[in-house]
């Protein structure tokens, strides 16, 4: 199962809105087929492994990391295909939450006569498709919020500088974690400040991440970096209904999606603008826009993640902060996170953090 799990992490960014399943199949202590949910989601996992083992599936035990489903979509069940295949063991890890398949797989399974065992590894499989599930569960992608700064918490210098705080092994991972997630996304102030184009570059990419901007009025110019290159990747502007017609015109025809979303107290409605976005399929966003964006996110409790890079640098209290305010009135209301990972990259150290 551990194997199965490290196939599966391979299509993280890749198979929404479907979840990123790995499969192995063992006969006789050996390995025979092995896959992984191939980009866009199709084929499945257990389908590639099966194709793999051939007729060694006859008898074997299949390990694969979520429920196989149970309902016809755009390709037939995997249950199925393993009842079909012979098999003569399922291990699973997850339950799938999807109420077309929730029980019924294992169920399928089960009245073939193959023997059936759940929950192994089932932490480690929750944590690797937590964006799956929380869309599943609560309408909502999983969220993670990366931050570089100072050792004093700065991410710029009093003229606005910020190119580049934190070393090139932090930004050759910063990469990484974009094509293991769904979507990158920045707010208006960062695409306007940086012009970025929120690409994994340098890393063999064949497919990249959805590049969304939070832009409430459609400041951010269509001449752009982002506007220039919307019909080679995909990018997503967020306006709310006050967006003058005129802007929208003009980023309609680089190519790039326009989502009107409802307006709270002259900003984005931001639960909405996500419920948005897992609505269109989105497991995995990674945020890198900007303090504003960084605390209204954490103010609505939308983080699930905490990515901080740290350069071992200090730009001092004139430098702009990591966040924006976060309106607390005391230290029993500041978000206690939990450290999960720690590494080193270079001069700068990496740390995860879940909230």
């Amino acid at each position: 199962m551990a194997h199965a799990l490290r196939l599966a992490a391979r299509g993280l960014g890749n198979t929404w809105p479907n979840p990123a399943v790995g499969c192995v199949i063992v006969k006789d202590g050996l390995i025979v087929g092995r896959g992984w949910t191939q980009p866009g989601g199709r084929p499945h996992a257990e389908v590639r492994a099966l194709q793999q083992a051939g007729a060694l599936a006859e008898g074997a035990t299949v390990y694969v990391t979520l429920e196989p489903c149970a309902h016809h979509g755009v390709t037939p069940p995997c249950a199925e295909a393993l009842i079909a295949a012979k098999v003569a063991r399922v291990v699973t890890a997850l339950t799938d939450p999807d109420p077309r398949v929730s029980g019924n797989g294992h169920a399928m399974l089960r009245a073939a006569g193959i023997a059936v065992t759940e929950g192994v590894l089932g932490p480690e499989a929750t944590h690797l498709n937590a964006g799956f599930l929380k869309r599943v569960t609560q309408g909502l992608p999983f969220v993670t919020l990366k931050l570089a700064a100072s050792l004093d918490g700065r991410t710029a210098t009093a003229t606005g500088e910020s190119r580049w705080i934190t070393g090139p092994l932090s930004r050759r991972k910063v990469h990484a974690m974009r094509l293991a997630h769904d979507a990158v996304m920045v707010g208006s102030g960062t695409a306007l400040a940086d012009d970025p184009d929120l690409t994994a570059r340098d890393m063999g990419a064949t497919r990249q991440p959805v590049r969304i901007v939070l832009d409430r009025t459609l400041k951010h110019t269509p001449d752009s970096r982002l506007g220039r290159t919307a019909r080679l990747h995909p990018a997503w502007l967020l306006h709310g209904p006050s967006a003058p017609d005129t802007a929208r015109k003009a980023w309609s025809a680089t190519g790039a999606t326009l989502i009107e979303t409802p307006e709270t107290e002259g900003h984005l409605d931001l639960p909405a603008a996500l419920q948005t976005l897992a609505a269109k399929g989105l497991t995995r966003i990674l945020s890198e826009g900007g303090s504003i964006l960084a605390a209204a996110l954490i103010r609505a409790r939308l983080v699930d993640d905490l990515a901080l890079f740290t350069a071992g640098a200090l730009i001092g209290a004139d430098g702009t902060p990591t966040l924006a305010a976060l309106g607390l009135q005391t230290l029993a209301e500041a978000p206690r996170l939990t450290l999960r990972e720690t590494q080193t990259l270079g001069p700068d150290t990496f740390s995860l953090w879940s909230f």
